[in-house]
């Protein structure tokens, strides 16, 4: 028997297109009579490999503590632009899992200068009740500073262990914690009596689940490494980042460079809390775009024979984006187009809708980037 046998099934997010089914029912009210496997996809392992295989280096070999990587988690400014250039305080967007509105809010706050404490972050960022209204408190009023808090929940055994608790009773607090069942008066008592503050115990009681440290050290490798080509290796960098983690573009905007970035920015931003799903996925690629445009690189236009189908092309300082990059052309059209072109150049745009299978409306937007110059409209030939 399988899932359908038990539920109904609908599309994600009602999105008739999607290509995945999620079950009608949510995952608590089915979990005793059904085995359910979580396998998550994960952008990063493709953004390393895209660089290494761009680069030549092994990303095993980059350094955790390259003093100009690590800048980018307090300042733009190793970069090569300012907070006002950019409108972000720090350097790290699209670093995975510290480009974030909520995490950048973090790095700001506690300015962290060494791999240990983006590990701290990382865990009080994925944590539930750690950081706001915990840790970020306990840390704004000087009560403790950033590597004292609790960020991951190996710190609780670990640190009750160094107090003098017995090493089985520092692990059952520890588990009793992190699932968010607080502390029982005998554990409260036990931490009493080896002088753990008073700070510590009542931050324990406000925590609803915390992350363990191995999965936080894992991210932050990910990210140094990513952030080490970020510096070092912008384009190739950029390169990456469009080519994987970006699904929404607006090309004529990216092409024009930095004001109309910007116009398009604020465009998104006015909408506040209307703005779409899309228009928030677009915005993130915007401020990546603008990055980018601002430390001296730029985008060309999708060009007929030079595009991929689905990855960006370095050339020199700038990126030749993808056919799959114009809004509404999927992957197997920017295939058709890339194959199309190998057996003979494009003799006119009818030809190009033709051979490519390429809609009208698309060949319409390729027109506006201006990808089709010099092409005429058909190809017949008029003698008058």
């Amino acid at each position: 028997m399988d899932i359908y046998d038990f539920t109904p099934i609908q599309y994600p997010a009602d999105d008739q297109n999607a290509e995945w089914r999620t079950t009608h029912f949510d995952f608590h009210s089915i979990h005793d009579n059904i085995l359910k496997l979580d396998i998550l996809g994960h952008d990063d392992p493709t953004v390393i490999r895209m660089l290494q295989d761009l680069s030549g280096i092994d990303p095993k070999t980059i350094p955790t503590d390259d003093p100009e990587v690590m800048k980018i988690f307090t300042s733009p400014e190793v970069l090569g632009v300012t907070v006002d250039q950019i409108m972000c305080k720090t350097g790290t967007l699209g670093i995975p899992e510290f480009g974030t509105k909520f995490v950048r809010g973090m790095l700001e706050e506690t300015k962290p200068s060494t791999f240990s404490e983006l590990v701290q972050i990382s865990g009080l960022s994925h944590g539930t009740d750690v950081w706001l209204g915990n840790a970020s408190d306990l840390i704004a009023d000087g009560t403790c500073v950033l590597k004292e808090v609790i960020g991951c929940r190996d710190d609780i055994m670990v640190y009750l262990i160094y107090q003098g608790l017995e090493p089985s009773l520092a692990f059952k607090i520890m588990e009793h914690v992190r699932k968010g069942k607080g502390l029982t008066e005998e554990m409260e008592a036990a931490m009493m009596a080896e002088n753990v503050p008073k700070w510590y115990i009542e931050s324990c009681k406000k925590i609803k689940y915390m992350f363990p440290k191995a999965h936080a050290a894992a991210y932050v490798l990910m990210a140094i490494r990513i952030a080490y080509f970020k510096v070092h290796l912008p384009i190739l960098y950029y390169c990456a980042y469009f080519t994987v983690r970006a699904s929404d573009f607006d090309l004529i905007a990216m092409v024009n460079g930095p004001e109309m970035i910007k116009a398009q920015m604020k465009e998104i931003t006015d909408k506040g809390l209307d703005a779409s799903v899309k228009d928030k996925s677009l915005l993130t690629v915007l401020e990546l775009a603008l990055e980018m445009c601002e430390r001296g690189m730029h985008f060309q236009k999708v060009d007929l024979y030079r595009s991929k189908a689905t990855e960006f092309v370095i050339d020199g300082q700038s990126l030749i984006p993808p056919f799959n990059a114009i809004p509404g052309l999927g992957n197997s059209v920017a295939e058709q187009i890339v194959k199309a072109r190998e057996e003979g150049e494009f003799l006119s745009k009818e030809d190009l809708q033709i051979r490519g299978r390429v809609s009208k409306t698309l060949i319409d937007y390729m027109d506006r980037l201006g990808c089709l110059e010099g092409l005429p409209e058909a190809n017949q030939l008029s003698l008058f």
